[in-house]
């Protein structure tokens, strides 16, 4: 196969409590997958994604992100290249339009004029939003906000896209336009998220990830049709979901 777009290797973290949060953790994701992240609370998630674009940096093992290492002296093209779209899409939308939020990014890398509306423009595209450009982000659905928080990350055009919990809040109907927003993107996707239907719908190959470390790695259907697995990790199906089927038995 091609080079990953995402290889950790070994990675250990401990914060400054003692509390060891990583425990050599080792996961591959090649261009143009779409993969699931999955695991209890407290299992280690989150610390493994902020080590991704160097917010966080590993006691010991590597990160690299389409062959670059991810180091303070390589900080700002790691971060161009990784893009985390966070749980609350607030917490990356603070202009006064839906175009400026889009722009601030790809802007603040040099971008000016007609490149820089063509960049804006591809983006709401891509989330099918670009009617709202004009639009102030706080008067959107949270759904919408969702899908503009993703397009502020596609503006920057990144190696691979990495979602944090990205159904939590949703309506039925808002998740079901993320889900199909984002199985058409043409990118590499890195999915954290307790929604496992969601998991199952977008992301053929699943991590289960528990106590620091990835301790299972398969096809989503196989991860979330075994049962011991699930119960070991704290792993629940809604009621009567059938993995194999697809739907309630």
């Amino acid at each position: 196969m091609s080079e990953p777009s995402l290889e950790v290797a070994g990675l250990v973290f401990s914060y400054p409590d003692g509390h060891r949060a990583l425990g050599g953790v080792d996961l591959h994701v090649h261009h143009g997958e779409r993969v699931a992240l999955l695991g209890p609370n407290g299992a280690g998630k989150t610390t493994l994604l902020l080590h991704l674009n160097g917010i966080l940096r590993p006691d010991a093992g590597t990160v690299r992100v389409a062959g670059l290492d991810v180091s303070d002296e390589a900080a700002m093209e790691v971060r161009r290249r990784v893009g985390l779209v966070f749980q609350d899409p607030d917490d990356q939308l603070f202009m006064p339009t839906v175009g400026q939020d889009v722009a601030f990014g790809p802007a603040n890398f040099g971008l000016i004029g007609a490149e820089l509306d063509s960049r804006v423009a591809d983006a709401l595209g891509a989330v099918s939003m670009l009617e709202a450009i004009d639009r102030a982000p706080h008067h959107l659905s949270y759904g919408e906000r969702r899908r503009v928080a993703i397009a502020t990350v596609l503006a920057m055009r990144p190696e691979i896209l990495v979602l944090d919990e990205p159904t939590s809040n949703l309506d039925p109907a808002s998740r079901r336009e993320l889900i199909d927003v984002l199985r058409a993107l043409p990118i590499t996707q890195l999915v954290v998220t307790h929604d496992l239907p969601f998991a199952l719908e977008l992301c053929p190959r699943a991590l289960v990830m528990d106590e620091g470390s990835i301790v299972a790695g398969d096809e989503t259907v196989e991860i979330l049709g075994d049962e011991v697995l699930m119960k070991a990790h704290r792993l629940e199906l809604p009621y009567r979901f059938d993995p194999r089927g697809g739907t309630d038995r």
